[in-house]
């Protein structure tokens, strides 16, 4: 097949790149590659992945470029043009695989070519989102879990392809340190009293931590430094610690984080929000390394209770993590590694692509 994936603008595509949507767009790319597939990539011109065409709309990613008067303008004229694009070449392709960041922008040309756009839906439900997608009923779109499938009640969900890891990188390892693991974002969403949100939770981590004497490592990337700075640094001891420099983008490398993940008793996801995925809880257990989580979005779809983890109902609190931390050790690694290798892995989410695609060309023209 002859494929265009549509990147976004706002990062680049390349093999160090942790971010969770463009490690997806590259695995998918790479994956289909080296399946014989002639794969084009539309997006930034530092975006690279072997064996890929790359068509650049813009010449680096948002993030490194110079600071503009008007951001907003700047980047929504890229992402015109990246939909002009799409609708210049798209006929070249036999299909078109959409990850633009939004989503939507590229359906808004999806009239005006014959090949079909699959659109995967990386970004966490909002009613807006549900909303605009609805204003495309034809449109393929794909949900990366049957939690986030669920939540859209006005658009056409297609049907769900869960992310997937690359187990090569996050490799199995039996035996484990003794300290607990959370990795994610320090957001800038805030309450309506104007607290900090912390959909990611490292405040439970914390909590977790300092109520049951553990060691805790913490990890991410710093949206607002007033949060790390109220919430995050007065906790930190030689017990909790923070991994590398306070940085707005994630400074660890992936072996790096494997080898945090496979060292591990346990990875905490903690999170207050609705999780779409969670590529974190993926690479823990592919390393071997069991996760306790909160009830939220997609986490007992990827945690096995009692197998691979434990799934903490969000009422029970820091007495519910306490529990699950309890138990830990009951948890055989092997089974973590097991359950990823068949569900979880980049072959498996790469080889569901694949399937969706030829799906949808064989389907009669509309």
């Amino acid at each position: 097949m002859k494929i265009l994936i549509v990147s976004l603008l706002k990062r680049k595509v390349t093999p160090e790149m942790l971010a969770a949507r463009p490690r997806v767009i590259y695995e998918v790319a790479n994956g289909l590659t080296k399946k014989g597939h002639q794969v084009t990539l539309l997006g930034t011109g530092d975006s690279q992945i072997p064996g890929v065409e790359i068509i650049p709309v813009i010449e680096k990613d948002f993030i490194s470029m110079p600071a503009d008067e008007n951001p907003f303008y700047g980047e929504t004229a890229y992402l015109v043009k990246l939909a002009k694009k799409v609708e210049e070449i798209g006929n070249n392709f036999d299909i078109i695989h959409n990850h633009t960041y939004p989503e939507f922008i590229n359906l808004l040309i999806s009239k005006n070519i014959k090949t079909p756009i699959v659109t995967t839906l990386h970004a966490q439900y909002f009613p807006e989102f549900d909303d605009v997608l609805s204003l495309f009923p034809d449109a393929y779109l794909v949900a990366i879990s049957q939690a986030q499938q669920r939540l859209f009640k006005k658009a056409k969900i297609y049907k769900v392809v869960y992310n997937g890891v690359d187990t090569n990188i996050y490799s199995f390892q039996e035996k484990k340190d003794d300290y607990l693991l959370w990795l994610g974002r320090l957001s800038k969403a805030k309450n309506p009293d104007g607290s900090f949100m912390d959909p990611k939770g490292i405040k439970w981590a914390i909590k977790l931590a300092q109520e049951t004497g553990s060691k805790l490592l913490l990890g991410g990337n710093v949206e607002d430094m007033d949060f790390y700075n109220k919430d995050i640094k007065p906790n930190l001891n030689d017990k909790i610690k923070w991994l590398g420099p306070v940085s707005t983008e994630l400074t660890l490398t992936k072996p790096e984080v494997a080898k945090l993940m496979q060292n591990a008793k346990a990875f905490l996801m903690t999170i207050n929000w609705y999780e779409p995925f969670g590529l974190v809880m993926a690479e823990a257990m592919s390393c071997g390394t069991p996760v306790i989580g909160f009830d939220r979005g997609s986490v007992k779809e990827l945690i096995v209770e009692g197998k691979t983890g434990f799934v903490v109902a969000p009422e029970k609190g820091i007495d519910g993590l306490k529990e699950a931390l309890k138990k830990i050790n009951s948890i055989k690694p092997q089974d973590c590694r097991d359950h990823v290798v068949k569900n979880f892995s980049t072959q498996t989410m790469v080889d569901n692509y694949e399937k969706t695609y030829q799906e949808i060309i064989n389907m009669p023209k509309k």
